[in-house]
């Protein structure tokens, strides 16, 4: 009895040591991971506060001005080409206005590609069928994808538009449907729009050189070593390829877009 008293003592003792051990490697993952991870605090930028900011009142109007002509371009078919990390005001904010004008758009975004499982990434499950999107780099919402990048032909649809955000081109500009549906769309003359950031992925599809354009401020070098001659403008239109700057030009930008396509129409006529 007394020896199995002591093994038990000793039992308890080396169990109390492994304790002990356990909550100091506990500790020391845990600081280590408090200096791997930023503080969770983020600025916030709803849609409303954008329109109301001082300087966006033409923007605004945009917006709750009451289109007239419901059927500007009735008939036509336009494709959002987007991935995750759009920006939210520049990609529903077109695709409104188009819709008010009788449009049918459709979003398009590259196949679903899940991150290496060693990246260590959750993504949800919507994210098979959805495209995330932010607000000047801060997560905000999903929107359903119509379509992907594979399953679309240059003749379903009449123009094509790339909305910006910072990550968005880069998941964009890697994607080797994207690149090359883009690449057919513009032999087509077919019209292709980019606002912000996107005009990137027009530089990755090797269709700037010689053209006119515009694009974010911190992207204008890029756009100027692949051979385009950029201006900083609201927007831009040379030939099929229209450009605008960011979400303060969407106004701008859409209006270029319906003008193209209508003036398209007229000329077909």
């Amino acid at each position: 009895m007394k020896k199995t008293i002591q093994s038990l003592g000793g039992l308890a003792m080396l169990l109390a040591t492994l304790n002990a051990n356990a909550q100091q490697n506990n500790a020391n993952e845990l600081e280590v991971m408090n200096q791997l991870t930023s503080h969770a605090s983020v600025s916030s930028m709803p849609v409303s506060q954008l329109l109301n900011a001082p300087g966006n009142e033409a923007l605004k109007a945009f917006f709750f001005t009451p289109v007239k002509n419901k059927s500007a371009l009735k008939g036509k078919k336009l494709a959002v080409i987007a991935a995750d990390g759009f920006e939210e005001i520049e990609l529903l904010g077109p695709v409104w206005y188009f819709r008010q004008l009788g449009a049918q758009v459709d979003i398009v975004a590259p196949k679903f590609n899940p991150a290496p499982a060693r990246y260590g990434l959750s993504t949800p499950e919507m994210a098979k069928t959805h495209i995330m999107a932010i607000q000047y780099l801060n997560p905000v919402g999903w929107i359903k994808v119509d379509r992907t990048a594979d399953q679309i032909k240059v003749d379903e649809y009449d123009a094509i538009f790339i909305p910006g955000g910072a990550w968005n081109p880069d998941n964009l500009r890697y994607d080797k449907d994207v690149i090359r549906y883009i690449q057919d769309f513009n032999k087509s003359g077919k019209l292709i729009a980019a606002i912000c950031h996107a005009p990137v992925v027009l530089a990755s599809a090797n269709i700037l050189k010689g053209r006119k354009l515009t694009g974010y401020w911190n992207i204008q070098t890029d756009l100027t070593n692949a051979g385009g001659v950029v201006s900083d403008v609201p927007v831009v239109t040379d030939g099929n390829i229209i450009t605008s700057r960011h979400p303060i030009d969407v106004a701008d930008f859409s209006r270029a877009v319906e003008s193209w396509l209508t003036k398209k129409e007229a000329s077909v006529r």
